[in-house]
């Protein structure tokens, strides 16, 4: 199942651009007309057949369309699994078909019995944080272990604590860490665990509520630099480009360490303007 060689399992996910070496933006209707050739053959002993659609958010407008038909009319014996980070945004009869599971976030220790059980090695002392900037994933904690994540956050709120007044040493330091010939990975992880760090700005100032700390002194600078909603708004407006900005100058492959810089440039500049209000 793993190596996706059974054949009662189809899963269907964004095709891989061999061209540009990643995958493709969004699900097509393509590739839902290869769900619907699968169906229409026969399984091979006759029994029950699992589809997983990950994720339905990723579809386009006629993916989606062409996924609702196949709902009205569903095969025999065969179960889809539809996985929706965002069920709001669907269709609303998409929605009406389906039975809905909520999966919530892992908790500190569920998370980190979910890593032992599978492998991984969490220390006592470092759940809660892994817990808190993996969203309760255990992919994403995943990532963050074998990237060394929690040591990399650690760094970034040591840098944002010079905030108004940026160390600059410290950010080219960041900056030529993400952009290092081979290290596209730990470029990605810290423009992620900068729309991170700003989404938790965001979310604290608007409601008066610190998270956890994911790392020693950072509640005292999300107090500082999110106090109040006008705060916390410039945050949210800033989260909303920055990152993809960057993402988007990666793809075009733009200076890496660059584009790091001017991402943490950037919120210098949201914080002076905040700490002259």
């Amino acid at each position: 199942m793993l190596a996706l060689a059974e054949s009662r399992l189809f899963l269907l996910r964004r095709p891989w651009d061999d061209k540009n070496d990643r995958a493709r933006a969004e699900i097509t209707v393509d590739e839902v007309r290869r769900l619907k050739s699968y169906f229409a053959l026969s399984a091979a002993d006759g029994g029950q057949r699992v589809a997983i659609i990950d994720a339905v958010d990723d579809m386009n407008i006629n993916a989606a369309n062409a996924l609702l038909k196949l709902l009205e009319e569903p095969p025999a014996r065969v179960t889809l699994l539809l996985i929706a980070h965002q069920p709001a945004r669907l269709l609303p009869t998409i929605r009406s078909r389906c039975r809905e599971l909520r999966l919530m976030p892992l908790s500190a220790d569920d998370l980190s019995a979910a890593l032992t059980g599978a492998g991984g090695d969490v220390a006592p002392q470092d759940s809660v944080a892994l817990a808190e900037l993996a969203g309760g994933s255990v992919g994403a904690a995943f990532a963050l272990t074998n990237l060394d994540g929690l040591k990399l956050y650690t760094a970034l709120i040591r840098l944002f604590a010079t905030l108004p007044r940026l160390d600059r040493p410290m950010a080219l330091a960041l900056a030529e860490q993400g952009g290092r010939r081979g290290a596209e990975p730990i470029f990605d992880l810290i423009v992620t665990l900068i729309d991170l760090f700003l989404s938790r700005l965001a979310r604290a100032g608007t409601l008066s509520l610190l998270p956890p700390e994911a790392a020693r002194g950072e509640q005292a600078l999300i107090e500082r630099l999110s106090p109040d909603r006008q705060a916390a708004r410039a945050w949210a407006d800033l989260a909303q480009s920055l990152g993809n900005r960057a993402r988007r100058g990666r793809a075009v492959n733009l200076d890496p360490a660059a584009l790091l810089l001017d991402m943490v440039l950037k919120i210098d500049e949201v914080a002076g303007m905040l700490a002259q209000r």
